[in-house]
């Protein structure tokens, strides 16, 4: 499954929905450590709080706890980046479902993880 490159463009995409939930979820994993040898799910690089907690990536579109973590993990600072930097005004209340919500909040992490990592997009 190829991945794309980690851009504005690539989060905006996961605001929109219009990158499938696999690759969301992946691009996430790529960030946090996780590496798939072929065969097996690979942690060494991952966060020991993660791997702790996940061993094995976690689906975060249909995972409560994970997203949670997820956000927990998201500096104070930048917690309104979606908007502050994206000027995303979030989605109408009909639109607020689980699954929307945790799209939301991982491209919110992919997000600040750019910017902790000074990558330009």
């Amino acid at each position: 499954m190829s991945v794309p490159s980690l851009t504005i463009d690539t989060i905006w995409a996961i605001l929109n929905d219009t990158l499938d939930d696999d690759i969301v979820n992946r691009l996430v994993w790529d960030c946090l450590g996780y590496r798939y040898d072929g065969a097996m799910w690979i942690n060494e690089d991952v966060d020991p709080d993660w791997r702790s907690a996940y061993p094995q990536p976690p689906d975060f579109i249909a995972s409560r706890p994970a997203v949670v973590k997820l956000t927990r993990s998201i500096p104070a600072e930048n917690k309104q980046l979606l908007k502050e930097k994206l000027g995303f005004a979030g989605y109408k209340v009909g639109e607020l479902v689980p699954r929307k919500t945790r799209r939301a909040t991982i491209a919110n992490w992919l997000l600040s993880y750019l910017q902790l990592n000074d990558i330009d997009d």
